[in-house]
């Protein structure tokens, strides 16, 4: 084995190169010159460390060979085994020999002295056995070039050696596949053979990937079997289907050819005869296609096996060799198209008898009787949803229908266009649920039936109404206490609605907190109050109902129980009062004109910059909070709902508050009804002010929340339920904290 580079070219893998006729005797020099090349290219190979059997198994592990090395390196040695064995015996009669000798004992000196430098240097640690391998090789180069001119002059004698290496080469078993070739070679030939620049892979990877190739063939080949044994049985479905629609045809025939069968008789068996060799021909054109299926599925399953067969071969080389041909088959069989379409439809053409005796009878003699109508139903509970109505008929007859045509339209006053539809629709079966409808909307339902010989009249005609949308609650208006809410909503619909339900959900921390625990039904207007209970948190939600069933749930909003919530009215601030982003504060910046020229609602307060609350309209104790500023002058209170909007808060009979005037000595509260006021005086100004109104004891208290402190209490029957009410009278700001539980010290 001979150091080279193993990506040269193929010349330089050739052990005994041939030479061209007229160059076999070489002169002495060229002889030298080659012979100092080999030395200086061996020489270079020694002073880079080269290690033969390290090149030889990284190629090994790049292509996968590791589990072959000892084998590769076992068949080199014995290819050098083998060039020692075939040296033919040395000859010194003719020159060029003698020089060819000469010339290789003469390249081995400089070898020799240039392995005794690396000795003496210690490169890599291995002088003495470097300085063998060296000479081996040294000496087995010269003496190539030797036989070389030898063999040339002997008549060929290395297309002998050559002949019996590559018969003893094909001999090896085979364990890599090229690509290229697509047949299975040895690693040997992939690193110095005829597939050296070809794209190799490993056998077992290589029998996988044919495999998985085959697998999905055989998948492929699986379902067009599928295919054609649905196809099978869908011809034996259209056998009996001929067989029924002949035998309606020639009962038909019967029925209409007994009135006058004298006078047709020959007729009759003229077109049953042709009806029969119309029969005839379709089972004929079915049968043969059904057999022509058969063929095809005996194909697929002969395939199947022997692909199956081939999959299951353990011996990769053998797999290998017979892959192609099943695979080429099995490719080209699927290329095929199968034709799955019916040779024949397995309807019969209708037959007009038509002649002279008899053409006008004949003429109105149909053979399948055209339907009868159908008839609608009523609408059915639940079948309807906002967008959505299932409407449903039915045939009382025996009739033959191909298919049905429903129409309908919205209800309207208008008559101008009664029997004209706005939709119609074709329909199989003997319901449709007919979609994208307005909510809470009548439509006109009617139906016909069709088949070949024409439509059945309509039926009669049946509304149905949509259910309605979803209510939208006004979350901004909802009241509550600690023992009831007033939820109040509005409905999207144009139509008005039958009534509505409200459903409540009280929320706990368990899992199934959310349930519905009570509905409220029957509700006629979009307004009601629900009793709760203290201290608790609700989830409620509304649905409208009609005719056609129930709404979705509207958005669902959380009440919570622990104080009263109430909101403001803004068609009820004056136009100099801003109401801010959270509802509850209101702002007032300047008063040099409170009766400017704003734009004033009817029911806006015009000389008083104030603004009423929401009413309150529940039994018992209310309680909420203001925090206002020293340097601000206000009023709050409660007012009735009549209270005049041109006047002052507490300078009438309708209104009850509390006023804070800023004196240059000092602050002084006044507590105004009637536009009279008790003297008191309060040391401490108070920050946030409570106030509880008491409707059973007839009672509206005043406290400073900071300290627990009562201010004052009014005890007046209140003969309708109030709104709270504020006002400034200075530029700032008024904070209303609502939803408060009543503090225990307002009891004492």
């Amino acid at each position: 084995f001979y150091h080279m580079d193993l990506y040269g070219s193929k010349e330089r893998f050739d052990i005994f190169p041939e030479e061209p006729s007229g160059q076999g005797d070489r002169s002495l020099g060229d002889t030298r010159r080659e012979s100092a090349l080999s030395s200086e290219k061996f020489q270079c190979s020694q002073e880079a460390g080269y290690d033969l059997e390290k090149e030889v198994a990284e190629l090994a592990k790049m292509y996968g060979l590791d589990e072959d090395r000892e084998k590769e390196l076992e068949l080199l040695g014995g290819h050098r085994e083998m060039v020692e064995s075939r040296r033919p015996p040395a000859r010194t009669e003719k020159a060029g020999s003698q020089g060819s000798v000469y010339n290789a004992s003469k390249s081995i000196s400089p070898v020799k002295d240039q392995s005794q430098s690396a000795k003496q240097q210690g490169l890599h640690g291995k002088a003495s056995h470097d300085e063998d391998q060296s000479k081996g090789r040294a000496e087995d180069e010269a003496e190539s070039h030797t036989w070389s001119r030898e063999g040339v002059s002997s008549g060929g004698v290395s297309d002998e050696w050559s002949s019996q290496a590559v018969s003893e080469e094909e001999e090896e078993a085979a364990d890599v596949f090229c690509s290229t070739c697509k047949i299975p070679i040895r690693a040997f030939d992939k690193l110095f053979g005829e597939h050296k620049d070809h794209e190799v892979a490993q056998l077992p990877s290589a029998v996988e990937s044919e495999k998985e190739e085959i697998h999905k063939n055989m998948c492929k080949l699986e379902e067009q079997i599928a295919q054609m044994e649905n196809f099978a049985s869908h011809l034996e479905e259209i056998f009996i289907t001929v067989e029924e629609n002949f035998g309606r045809q020639e009962q038909n025939f019967e029925v209409h050819y007994n009135d006058a069968v004298q006078v047709l008789a020959q007729k009759y068996e003229e077109q049953l005869e042709a009806l029969g060799e119309e029969k005839r021909q379709k089972l004929e054109a079915l049968y043969g296609q059904l057999v022509s299926c058969g063929e095809h599925l005996d194909t697929c399953k002969e395939l199947t096996d022997a692909t199956q067969e081939l999959y299951l071969e353990n011996d990769k080389a053998t797999f290998m060799k017979i892959f192609f041909f099943y695979n080429y088959r099995l490719e080209e069989f699927l290329k095929k198209e199968v034709d799955l379409e019916l040779s024949t439809p397995p309807e019969f053409e209708d037959r007009v008898i038509d002649f002279s005796e008899v053409e006008e009878l004949m003429n109105s003699i149909n053979t399948i009787p055209a339907p009868c109508a159908p008839v609608i139903n009523s609408q059915a509970p639940n079948a309807a949803t906002g967008t959505s109505l299932r409407v449903c008929w039915g045939l009382f007859s025996d009739d033959t229908v191909e298919w049905y045509q429903l129409c309908y339209k919205p209800v309207s006053n208008e008559r101008c266009s009664d029997d004209q539809a706005d939709h119609t629709l074709k329909v199989k079966e003997t319901y449709c649920t007919i979609t994208n409808l307005l909510p809470n909307t009548q439509y006109e339902f009617w139906v016909s039936a069709l088949n070949a010989s024409g439509i059945s009249p309509p039926s009669e005609r049946a509304v149905y109404v949509t259910a309605p949308s979803p209510p939208i609650i006004k979350t901004k208006k909802i009241r509550s206490c600690e023992n009831a809410a007033l939820v109040s909503w509005e409905s999207r619909d144009i139509n008005p609605v039958d009534s509505y339900m409200v459903e409540l959900s009280k929320l706990t921390d368990e899992e199934n907190g959310d349930i519905i625990t009570e509905s409220i039904v029957g509700i006629p207007n979009c307004e009601v109050l629900i009793h709760l209970q203290p201290t608790q948190s609700y989830r409620i939600c509304v649905r409208a109902l009609n005719l056609g069933g129930s709404s979705e749930r509207s958005e669902p909003v959380l009440i919570h129980t622990t104080g009263t919530y109430f909101c403001l009215n803004e068609d009820t601030a004056h136009p100099l009062l801003a109401i801010l982003d959270d509802g509850f504060t209101i702002a007032c910046d300047q008063l040099e004109n409170p009766e400017c020229d704003l734009p004033i609602y009817d029911n806006s307060f015009t000389r008083c910059i104030g603004i009423l609350g929401s009413l309150i309209p529940f039994p018992g104790k209310h309680y909420w909070e203001v925090d206002v500023e020293e340097d601000t002058e206000y009023r709050i209170g409660v007012a009735f709902e009549n209270t005049p909007r041109h006047g002052y808060l507490g300078a009438n009979n309708s209104s009850w508050c509390m006023r804070h005037i800023i004196t240059p000595s000092r602050h002084k509260y006044e507590f105004l009804h009637s536009g009279m006021t008790p003297d008191i005086r309060i040391t401490v100004p108070p920050r946030r002010i409570g106030i509880l109104l008491d409707y059973e004891n007839c009672r509206l208290s005043f406290f400073n929340a900071d300290i627990a402190q009562h201010l004052y209490a009014f005890n007046s029957h209140f003969q309708h339920y109030v709104h709270p009410c504020f006002a400034l009278e200075t530029p700032g700001i008024l904070r209303i904290h609502t939803g408060i539980a009543t503090p225990p010290w307002t009891a004492l």
